[in-house]
């Protein structure tokens, strides 16, 4: 999904319009993984200084809305975007630094985890996050 044309694709394929602002996020997003709101639009603007914040705000909105981009916001974290989506993949997170990265799904197929009691639930989605401290801060801990 890195190229125009390839964005362009995805978009019309989930029966979207492709406008300048939504294909502008959607690359944005895949270029900078677990991007917060802030570097998505300082990315878009880079392309694009004519686009505006509540263009970006609004895309994001819809994007996620419709599956195409994932938001993420561990605990006490500002809210981070990804296009991997779909495969239920999980997070670590830096509890010093906040680096976030992915995490492959642990045992077994989609959802990953099976709940000891649904309550009667469905359930289609497991959400896991990882706590602790990065390679980088780690080091600086015992420095």
């Amino acid at each position: 999904m890195t190229t125009f044309g390839g964005i362009e694709k995805v978009l019309r394929e989930a029966s979207m319009r492709v406008t300048r602002p939504r294909v502008a996020v959607l690359a944005a997003v895949t270029a900078h993984p677990h991007a917060d709101t802030e570097t998505i639009i300082d990315a878009v603007r880079q392309e694009h200084p004519t686009i505006s914040h509540q263009a970006v705000y609004d895309s994001l909105k819809l994007l996620t809305t419709l599956g195409l981009l994932r938001q993420i916001q561990p605990h006490g974290h500002i809210a981070r975007y990804e296009a991997r989506v779909g495969d239920n993949h999980h997070h670590v997170v830096c509890r010093s630094c906040g680096a976030l990265a992915d995490v492959d799904c642990a045992i077994g197929a989609s959802p990953c985890l099976h709940a000891s009691d649904d309550h009667g639930f469905s359930i289609d989605e497991a959400e896991v996050i990882y706590w602790g401290l990065c390679p980088e801060c780690q080091s600086a801990k015992t420095a």
